[in-house]
């Protein structure tokens, strides 16, 4: 077994695949160094690029650097690496979140290779989808992504759905009632007004998707009213086929595996021709996070709530440039 050498091209195309990854509000709350002399790549996450009033455990923030972390392993193997993790290797730097050693060539994981295609095609949709529902073997693979990550995915039966539904309404009402809450999102949203953030970050008024003439699904809605002219509101699913991501515990080390928990679904879901969106919001409020779990699943505690359906995918929202998550040191 050999270390591979970490030539820049090398690393800035494996970043360059990492930060396709979802993060809340598009925050992109990751920093990597490349440590050429070890062979390392290191995974930090950014605080600065935290939400200090939605998460302020930062558990949302691990979630994102965990699905970069997954996707610079589908990277690593898609370019013949085999990428050996150690989460949370520095006790005494809780933002030095994991360090990747890559093996080969010749030892790559032929499963995270075919979940390379799916990097660059997924989408958040926060858009309708059909009432066609997803065959049964479908949803048992992607249930079957997320234990392979030491997660678990749960489908919600529908008086659990309808509860996850009703707590969702209730969020929302609590965020319309918290001024620093809308202000925390309004940083993260890009209309083209003066004043916003770069356009390499944060959700685009493209993305925010059409409004909900009644709100059936768990899509957040970026768009204060009056912001964007000519938005269009549509009816979306009644029934939206929801599933719970969640671990046993309820640490960082489990935050980090729920995030590449998170992306392997979310890819797998791609290839598998479904559409996706993701929601926290009643997550983001302890009074109501508890009520998401389903009391006689073995899920400890619930991470996300993914929207999963047959409709648009969605469009690319911005990303950061590589050198400017990238060191080499």
């Amino acid at each position: 077994m050999t270390t591979t050498a970490l030539t820049r091209p090398l690393v800035m195309s494996l970043i360059e695949d990492a930060v396709t990854a979802p993060s809340m509000h598009n925050a992109q709350p990751w920093k990597f160094v490349a440590r050429t002399d070890t062979g390392v790549i290191e995974l930090h996450g950014d605080p600065r690029r935290g939400m200090p009033r939605e998460d302020p455990d930062h558990r949302a923030l691990h979630l994102g650097c965990g699905a970069a972390l997954f996707g610079l392993r589908v990277a690593a193997a898609h370019r013949g690496r085999h990428p050996v993790v150690r989460l949370l290797p520095s006790p005494r730097d809780p933002w030095h979140l994991a360090d990747v050693r890559l093996d080969g060539p010749d030892e790559a994981d032929g499963e995270l290779d075919a979940l390379h295609a799916a990097l660059s095609r997924r989408h958040t949709s926060r858009f309708p989808f059909t009432d066609e529902r997803i065959p049964s073997e479908v949803v048992d693979g992607l249930c079957a992504a997320a234990l392979s990550e030491g997660c678990r995915l749960v489908v919600p039966g529908a008086w659990h759905a309808d509860t996850v539904m009703d707590l969702v309404h209730t969020s929302e009402r609590f965020e319309a009632a918290d001024e620093a809450v809308r202000a925390e999102i309004a940083a993260w949203t890009r209309t083209g007004a003066a004043g916003e953030g770069p356009d390499t970050e944060g959700i685009p008024a493209y993305a925010f998707g059409p409004r909900q003439y009644d709100v059936t699904s768990p899509v957040r809605d970026f768009g204060a009213p009056g912001q964007v002219r000519g938005r269009a509101s549509a009816r979306f699913e009644n029934r939206p086929q929801l599933a719970l991501l969640g671990t046993a515990a309820d640490t960082p080390e489990e935050w980090l595996k729920a995030g590449q928990a998170m992306q392997r679904v979310l890819l797998q879901a791609t290839l598998d021709g479904l559409a996706t969106s993701l929601t926290s919001q009643p997550l983001e409020w302890p009074e109501l996070r508890s009520g998401v779990r389903d009391p006689g699943s073995a899920v400890g505690f619930v991470h996300m709530v993914i929207r999963l359906g047959y409709g648009p995918q969605g469009q690319a929202t911005p990303r950061r440039p590589v050198p400017e998550v990238l060191t080499f040191g």
